[in-house]
């Protein structure tokens, strides 16, 4: 019997052992019915190299942005420059983008800047902001409140780890909050109580490969095919049927990302 076509909305495909063993991982993908993927595009000097696998496979499509951990690095990006790169016919999102205070890599003030230029890309285009928000809830739901108020954009917190009130925030404003394999961890019990406040509707799943491997991969370098412990995971977390939380996922994933193409029947 094959398995409910599933979608892993938010990988790294271009890092380590991942494009080292590219057939193998779409191979193991496709077995776990992962049949769409986002490759998610985390440094600017690694776009290229994001937007070659996306072009190689009709079924990966690609994000354009700068992870706040680079923000000192890569700090002054424009708006423009993430918009020229947005017009590829490949990049379907804007990011990841976001805060992170927790490891603070780069000056929260240069985090801050990047990524009220990435929300600016993401109103221009529609295209949807991908957010990376850790130990950051109070900045992260401030800039994108008074930032929707000045003109709305699309949005999806990603791997999210937060508080119930940084999700109640998140859905007010429109967002969607997708849920990566820490949710299966036997020490994420504040964060499986958060998530069963989220609406099925506003919910996507992602694996973040190559890290955080969910419980049973846990301690293995994570990859696409694993998103289907996480959503085995959530459809007992939340009380559905995995085919349920697979079909609402995969059509809340092209829903929000209305450039993508659906492979037909799925």
């Amino acid at each position: 019997m094959n398995k409910p076509f599933i979608v892993d909305s938010h990988c790294h495909l271009n890092y380590g052992n991942l494009v080292d063993d590219m057939d193998g991982v779409l191979e193991r993908a496709a077995a776990n019915g992962v049949g769409t993927m986002l490759a998610i595009n985390a440094r600017l000097n690694e776009f290229d190299d994001v937007i070659k696998i996306a072009e190689a496979h009709d079924h990966i499509w690609a994000t354009v942005g700068s992870h706040p951990h680079d923000a000192e690095e890569e700090y002054g990006i424009t708006a423009q420059e993430l918009i020229e790169k947005a017009k590829h016919p490949k990049v379907v999102g804007i990011g990841e983008t976001g805060l992170d205070y927790y490891y603070d890599r780069s000056p929260r003030d240069k985090q801050q800047e990047n990524f009220l230029a990435h929300i600016e890309a993401s109103r221009e285009t529609g295209l949807p902001l991908i957010v990376h928000a850790r130990d950051a809830d109070d900045d992260c739901a401030r800039i994108m409140r008074e930032e929707m108020e000045k003109g709305e954009y699309p949005a999806v917190i990603h791997c999210f780890t937060a508080s119930e009130w940084f999700a109640k925030e998140s859905l007010d404003i429109g967002c969607y909050i997708s849920i990566s394999g820490i949710v299966t961890f036997k020490s994420a019990k504040d964060l499986q109580a958060a998530v069963k406040k989220i609406p099925l509707e506003k919910m996507l799943i992602e694996t973040d490969s190559p890290f955080l491997a969910p419980v049973p991969m846990r301690g293995k370098s994570c990859e696409p095919s694993y998103v289907m412990h996480t959503a085995e995971f959530l459809a007992e977390h939340m009380g559905v049927s995995y085919e349920k939380l697979a079909k609402v996922t995969t059509d809340n994933f092209f829903d929000l990302f209305s450039k993508t193409e659906r492979p037909a029947g799925k």
